[in-house]
Order: structure tokens, then C-alpha cells, then sequence
């Protein structure tokens, strides 16, 4: 007789870098309700190259803009190491031209939920912006045009 097994998936570890405190907090909390892993917070770029370099993290999220320094280096570190990540800023796209060619990029405030899912999209090797129904979910939190500041 053969024993069936059901595949197991890890836990993802998840880096928050993010320099404002109470929004470092609600995703340290959302993603943990999900059944996430917290890696680590970093509010600067410094730790945050770290602690990518150190190896502890699958995925990331990252703010663009922590305290008037780009996280684009933590992007491109990130990025050499094969890991995905997606960009959740208060910028627009066009605020930030060429800053992180191809991320995926969520617009703050973003719903929870959208969030837990484009994780899980790219964890799975999965662009959640290749169908329409995707990027309204993804980039149109307020009914704007992706990639409007508000």
C-alpha cells in the first residue's frame, strides 16, 4: 500500500522595510494573521541591505521612500538574489521613474487583503498585473488611475 502525502508548504518569510513605525506594524500584523513569517523590519536601508544579504527572507515588501532615501539598492540586492518583492509606496510610478523597473508596486493605503494576495501571487512566481480584473485590484485602491498620487 502507498502512503499518500500531502505536500507541505513552508512558511514564507516575509522582510517589512518600511521606515514608518505604525505602518510597519499593521503589515507585521496583517501578514502574520495570514500565516506569514516576519524576517525582519527594517525602517532603514542599511538593515534592510543586511538582513536581505543575510539570507533570512523569501519575499519582501518595500517602501520606496525611507526617509528621503530610495530603497531601490534593496530592490536590486534582493533582485541578484533571485528573491521577489513588490513595492508599496505612497508614490506614484511616475514619481519615481526608473526607480524599480518591473516591481510590482501597490498604491498606500492598500486593502489588506489585495496585499496577502499579490504576496501570494509572487510567491508563486505569479505577475498579478497580466489581467485586467488584476490590475484593478492591484492599483486602483480609490477608483484612480494606477500609478496617481493622492
Amino acid at each position: 500500500m502507498t502512503k499518500m502525502t500531502m505536500p507541505v508548504s513552508p512558511v514564507a518569510r516575509v522582510l517589512i522595510v518600511e521606515d514608518e513605525p505604525m505602518i510597519a506594524f499593521m503589515l507585521e500584523d496583517t501578514l502574520t494573521e495570514a500565516g506569514f513569517k516576519i524576517a525582519g523590519i527594517a525602517a532603514k536601508l542599511q538593515p534592510a541591505l543586511t538582513m536581505i544579504e543575510s539570507g533570512g527572507c523569501d519575499v519582501a515588501i518595500l517602501d520606496a521612500n525611507l526617509a528621503g532615501v530610495s530603497s531601490a539598492p534593496a530592490a536590486s540586492a534582493l533582485t541578484a538574489r533571485g528573491l521577489p518583492f513588490l513595492v508599496l509606496s505612497g508614490y506614484s510610478s511616475d514619481q519615481q521613474k526608473g526607480a524599480f523597473p518591473g516591481a510590482l508596486r501597490l498604491q498606500k493605503p492598500c486593502q489588506p487583503e489585495r496585499l496577502i494576495e499579490a504576496l501570494r501571487s509572487i510567491l508563486r512566481g505569479l505577475d498579478p498585473r497580466r489581467t485586467q480584473s488584476s490590475q484593478e485590484a492591484f492599483c486602483e485602491e480609490d477608483g484612480s488611475s494606477p500609478g496617481r498620487a493622492r
